[in-house]
This record gives C-alpha cells, sequence and structure tokens, in this order.
C-alpha cells in the first residue's frame, strides 16, 4: 500500500507566509535575504520532519456501515467506525467518496483515536436523487504529524455498489393517508364506506343504511332488523403497465416522468397488496424490459421493487400492443389494468387508443400521467413576442390533443388519471379505492 503524500496544513502556509516578511525587507540589506532563505528551509525541514513521523495507514482501521439499499430522494445514513491499530494517538481528517449529483452532507470530518478512546464512529447522510446503482468509492485518511505542519494523505479501498430503491418509507399507511387527506384536488381522498360486492358480515340497521341491504331472513330469527354488510372483492388481479420510452425521459418538478411513475405504481402496489389483491408489473419500451405476473403478499411487494429499481426511459417509441399482447397472453382474468405514460404525444396517443380500447369490456383499464405545469403555463401564458407566440401555440396544440384522447377514453369506458407530481400516487390510489368501493372490476 502507498505511504500516502505529503499535504502541508494550514499552519504551515502561515508560517511561510511570515517568511515574506524578511524578503519583502531584502531591498535594505542581504541580511533579510539570507533570513527569509533560512525561515523557509526551516519550514521545510520541519514539514519533511513531521510528514515522516505522521501517523501510517497501517496505524487505522476504517469500515462503511450502509444499508445494502437506499431510498431514492430521503436521506440514508452511513456511518465511517474508525479504529486505532498502533499504541499512539491518531487525529486527522476523513472523507468519504461519493459520485457527483449525489447530495451529501458530513461526508468529511475531523477525528482522533487515542489509547483511551481507540474507536470513534462518524455518521453522514447522503440523499441519491434517483433510482439504479449508486458506487461509492474509497475512502481517504489526513493523518497530521505531531508538529500540525504536515499531514499523510492516504486512500483506503472500500469501494462498493449499492441499490438505490424508490422511497419505500412513502409507502406505509401514515404516508398514504397523509397524502390522500391533503386538500388539493388531485390528492383528495374517496371518503364514504366502501360498497364492495363481497358478503362481511350481519349488522343491526342505522339509520341512513340502504333498505335494499336489508336481510329479511336474519331480521326475522333475531326479533330485529339485521343488514348485510358488503366489502371490496379481494383476490383481484391489478396490471400494472410502466412506460419506458422516450416520452417517460422528460423531466416534472426537477425528476425525470419514470421515476414518478414508478413511485405511483409502488404506492399503488402497496396499497393493492394491503387490500388482499394480486399485483403484477410490466415495463416496457419497444420490448418488454421486465415482467412479473400478479401474485399476493407482501413479500411480493419486495420484488416488485427489485424488478423497477433499475427501470430507465429509452429513446425510443414505445409498442404498446407488444406490451399487451404479452401481458395478456399468460392471462385472461378480469384484471384492473393501470397504464402510467405520458398521453402528450398525439401520434403515439393514437396507438394506445386503439389498444387500450380494445381491453374494454373484459378488463378495466386506466391511464394514468403526469400533468407538467411547465406544458400547462405555457398553453396559456400572454405571449411578449414572437417566439413565445409560437410556443404557446404549440403548447396549446397539445394540450388540445391530450383533452380529446382522455375525452375518448372515457367515453368508452376507460378512466383517465392525471395529477400534478406532488399529487401522482395519491391520485392513482384514490382510483384504485374508487373502483374497490363501487364493484367496478
Amino acid at each position: 500500500m502507498s505511504p500516502g503524500r505529503p499535504v502541508p496544513t494550514g499552519l504551515a502556509v502561515a508560517l511561510v507566509a511570515a517568511a515574506l516578511v524578511p524578503a519583502a525587507l531584502a531591498v535594505a540589506g542581504s541580511v533579510f535575504v539570507w533570513l527569509a532563505v533560512a525561515l523557509d528551509a526551516a519550514v521545510l525541514l520541519l514539514c519533511a520532519f513531521d510528514f515522516l513521523s505522521a501517523p501510517r495507514v497501517s496505524d487505522v482501521e476504517v469500515r462503511r456501515a450502509v444499508e445494502p439499499v437506499l431510498s431514492s430522494g430521503s436521506a440514508n445514513p452511513v456511518r465511517l467506525e474508525l479504529s486505532l491499530r498502533g499504541s499512539r494517538p491518531v487525529r486527522g481528517l476523513v472523507r468519504d467518496e461519493v459520485p457527483p449529483g449525489v447530495d451529501v452532507r458530513g461526508h468529511q470530518q475531523p477525528f482522533a483515536l487515542s489509547p483511551d478512546a481507540p474507536r470513534a464512529t462518524l455518521s453522514y447522510a447522503l440523499t441519491p436523487p434517483a433510482r439504479g446503482d449508486l458506487r461509492l468509492g474509497d475512502v481517504h485518511l489526513r493523518l497530521l504529524g505531531p508538529l500540525g505542519l504536515c499531514a499523510r494523505q492516504v486512500r483506503l479501498p472500500a469501494a462498493q455498489t449499492v441499490k438505490v430503491y424508490p422511497d419505500l418509507t412513502a409507502l406505509t399507511r401514515e404516508a398514504l393517508a397523509l397524502a390522500m387527506a391533503s386538500d388539493a384536488p388531485a390528492e383528495r381522498t374517496l371518503r364514504r364506506s366502501a360498497e364492495g360486492r363481497e358478503f362481511e358480515s350481519l349488522r343491526e340497521y342505522r339509520t341512513g343504511d340502504d333498505y335494499r341491504t336489508v336481510d329479511w331472513k336474519a331480521s326475522a330469527r333475531r326479533a330485529r332488523t339485521m343488514v348485510r354488510v358488503y366489502q371490496p372483492e379481494r383476490n383481484q388481479p391489478v396490471l400494472l403497465l410502466l412506460d419506458c420510452g422516450r416520452h417517460m425521459a422528460g423531466r416534472v418538478d426537477g425528476r425525470r416522468k419514470l421515476d414518478h411513475a414508478v413511485d405511483a405504481a409502488l404506492r399503488l402496489a402497496k396499497v393493492s397488496l394491503d387490500a388482499g389483491d394480486m399485483v403484477g408489473v410490466l415495463a416496457f419500451a419497444s420490448d418488454v424490459r421486465a415482467y412479473l405476473p400478479p401474485r399476493k403478499g407482501h413479500e411480493h411487494l419486495r420484488l416488485l421493487t427489485e424488478a423497477l429499481y433499475r427501470a430507465e426511459a429509452a429513446l425510443e417509441e414505445s409498442d404498446y400492443g407488444r406490451a399487451y399482447d404479452f401481458a395478456f397472453a399468460r392471462s385472461s382474468r378480469r384484471s384492473l389494468v393501470v397504464l402510467f405514460t405520458d398521453l402528450v404525444d398525439p401520434d403515439a396517443s393514437g396507438t394506445l387508443l386503439a389498444r387500450t380500447l380494445a381491453l374494454r369490456p373484459r378488463h378495466l383499464p386506466v391511464v394514468a400521467s403526469l400533468l407538467d405545469p411547465d406544458l400547462q403555463a405555457a398553453a396559456t401564458a400572454i405571449p411578449s413576442s414572437e417566439q413565445d407566440a409560437y410556443a404557446r401555440q404549440a403548447a396549446a396544440r397539445l394540450e388540445e390533443d391530450y383533452q380529446r384522447t382522455a375525452l375518448t377514453l372515457r367515453d368508452s369506458g376507460a378512466l383517465v388519471v392525471r395529477a400534478p407530481a406532488k399529487g401522482f400516487g395519491a391520485a392513482a390510489v384514490n382510483t384504485y379505492l374508487h373502483v374497490k368501493a363501487r364493484g367496478l372490476l
């Protein structure tokens, strides 16, 4: 292992700067020249002695402690555990190497080890901006010499790759309830009791109950009016289709559209699995990128997350027909089909429209797309130049194409979800709850 390279400290720089004073007075006599040279030479000799006396890499052991799976968009804790391996004290600076583009705080900190305190744990937080594999680099140590004039800069091999998943903490029931309880229209939750078709239990009649739910035989046996209570059906297939084509490569609120779609899909999957339904996923562009058939259970959520954490938007056209054919060649059971895509492109919307409407009436399709605030603002902005007028005309045409496509889908029995990025996941979940509560599936 390399012995390291010398790095002068601020104290050494200050001493060299002090030697400039006699150098500036050299015009008054040659004695000042020799004084400046002597001072510089003394500082260099002291720095050399300090570097040779500084602790070596064998005197310190560093271990990085980080979870193998991190959450994107959230602060993830990382610990650097330092241990003294020699008998003399060690002080210096430690810096963990993180890739560019990652928001990190506290990855560079001072430390001190001694025989009385041979261990130290330094913590910091890093926030990955997107899903995928994140490679953490080596750990860099700057070990100070006894005089504090020079340090030994060394690199400890510690490179490792961790997985970055969508923020799974946002999938908890508490986070979901907060998102659904928002006053924003896109996040307003469905606030009425379920009206499913699966019998759950009997209870005594209450004012306001539907007379059609009265169980007359049970009422006669118990000598009081009883009503049947229904719950949404369970074990129903929910298939999530994620468009990974070029339309999902654009950015909304600083993140790719596909990132918002993956977050929304996993939130919807969590709620569906909690409700006892089966959830499958299919990611596609010009061909199928990932597929998991509908399954039940909370373990299946981990498999869904594993299948989607590396999903990337490709600069190619999406083949909706191939995706639908692949999905329903393996199952013909009636399903709730939720397609996360972009309806702005009129050419792509034509193909999407034909293949999605072909699912009716056997399946119930839902088309979910993001509301782009920049596009909406451009469509209604007052132009101040000829270029602004062209931009408004183009944006308004795209908005009209979306409204036309959405209207055709709704008129044909499909459901359409459009919401801003902040409420996209909650809007998709509310549509699912609406379907389940009214027994549409």
